[in-house]
């Protein structure tokens, strides 16, 4: 009898050693055994998997920022829609954000109306976070037992009416309430006030929606975070950091002992505000994509480890929804599509400016895992689940919206080329396949700590 399901060969393998030579081997979806490529014969397997010379195996990418928006908003996005693109993306784990949903993830009833939601749908594991919001201080603790993976909060609208945001006073009570069960606060950090005495954003100019959100606006609300944060002794995430002034607070911040962690965006990285034509509403997310030499700073804090992750924020929306029929920044829903190319364009703009797999690697897999408390994921290491991507790193494609997964065909990427292409993915030793015979759909449900339930 076979000792193993699959093992995996491949001349390139991205393990804690680097890129090498390996066999990687599975049983019951978790990673048994990991030798050296001239032990395969010695590796009894019912399968074996042989990957070409040109491809890398890496670990899933796991994104902990996604906007599934089931239920409620379903024509925006879905879990089989969202779960499919993140598969073909090279993502094997995602956190569902609490709003866009009807009804959001404030208390445990709609957490399991969540669930039900997404069950029998998801093509990847999938996990939940709660909502931190006006009211809802005493559902918290419930929520953290019902298994979330923490809670997010905004300091400003949030865009939707349902999910309303906490001022500064009700962000310090939150936190000192989460202190008790250690669970995290992820923080849409802008101030309020801020963005009110800012310009409106009417108009077809990309500068002048860029002047309705200004860098201060951010910066003033991490230095809010931080300082909450430092009194409740309670654990902080900044979420889609834009503003690269920010960085040296943050950094401050944790020589000092703050117990905070921040993220940035593929479209952080990737573009810039003088490259947005005017009109050009695909490009619109709060905060905003800022000039060049912001995002050149950007890099910085991911290279000097100020930035410990960057995942997608995909927050995607109806094509009516981004108003491109009058291309007005006031009118447009604020989000960006990019689930299923994150780790291309992270990698196509890493790798010109000199870094390696393996750092993309650690930004985009073992960064979010670590975040999120998932410690079984986000590495090719013996006792991890077998979460794997055949990733050729130097095949070349131009981003067409109408082949992408997402539910509706519109990404700021349109016609851009690419380096970096997702060949196969599989989720605990298992392929997954998106369409035709043998297309099922049996990522788990998280919560905290282990697996809910199945597909």
């Amino acid at each position: 009898m076979a000792g193993f399901d699959t093992v995996f060969r491949a001349r390139q393998v991205l393990t804690d050693e680097g890129i090498v030579p390996r066999c990687v081997a599975v049983r019951d979806g978790v990673i048994a055994a990991i030798e050296p490529l001239d032990r395969a014969p010695a590796l009894a397997a019912l399968q074996s998997v042989d990957l070409p010379d040109d491809e890398v195996l890496i670990p899933g990418v796991v994104d902990t920022h996604v906007h599934v928006n089931e239920p409620g908003r379903t024509p925006w996005e879905g879990f089989a829609s969202a779960t499919r693109a993140a598969a073909a993306g090279g993502i094997t784990t995602l956190l569902d954000m609490p709003l866009n949903s009807i009804p959001p993830t404030t208390q445990v009833s709609a957490l399991e109306a969540k669930r039900a939601a997404a069950r029998g749908q998801c093509f990847v594991d999938v996990g939940f976070w709660g909502g931190a919001v006006p009211g809802n201080l005493a559902d918290l603790r419930p929520l953290h037992d019902a298994g979330v993976f923490g809670f997010k909060c905004f300091l400003l609208h949030s865009g939707v009416d349902e999910f309303g945001h906490l001022d500064p006073d009700q962000l310090e009570a939150a936190l000192a309430e989460l202190r008790g069960v250690d669970a995290l606060m992820i923080v849409h950090a802008e101030d309020s006030r801020a963005i009110d005495r800012a310009p409106h954003p009417d108009g077809t100019e990309y500068a002048g929606f860029l002047r309705s959100r200004p860098r201060g606006a951010e910066n003033v609300a991490v230095a809010a975070v931080i300082e909450r944060a430092r009194w409740t002794g309670a654990r902080v995430h900044v979420l889609h950091l834009s503003s690269s002034d920010a960085l040296p607070m943050i950094a401050s911040a944790r020589r000092d002992g703050v117990r905070i962690t921040v993220e940035t965006c593929p479209h952080y990285l990737a573009l810039t505000a003088e490259e947005v034509p005017d009109g050009a509403t695909q490009f619109k997310c709060c905060p905003p994509i800022r000039e060049s030499g912001n995002r050149t700073l950007l890099w910085q804090g991911l290279a000097d480890g100020t930035i410990d992750c960057v995942v997608s924020d995909h927050s995607p929306c109806t094509v009516e929804l981004k108003r491109l029929d009058v291309g007005d920044f006031g009118l447009a829903w604020g989000g960006i599509s990019s689930l299923e190319i994150s780790l291309p364009v992270v990698w196509t703009h890493a790798r010109a400016r000199g870094h390696t797999l393996p750092d993309v690697s650690r930004w985009m897999s073992t960064g979010p895992a670590a975040l999120a408390g998932l410690s079984r994921k986000g590495l090719i290491g013996v006792g991890y689940d077998a979460d794997l991507v055949a990733f050729a790193p130097d095949a070349t494609f131009v981003v067409d919206p109408a082949r992408l997964h997402h539910k509706n065909p519109i990404t700021p990427y349109a016609g851009q080329p690419l380096t970096g292409a997702v060949r196969s993915t599989w989720l605990r030793g298992r392929k997954v396949l998106l369409d035709g015979p043998g297309a099922e759909p049996f990522g788990r449900l998280l919560t905290r700590g282990g697996a809910a339930d199945g597909s």
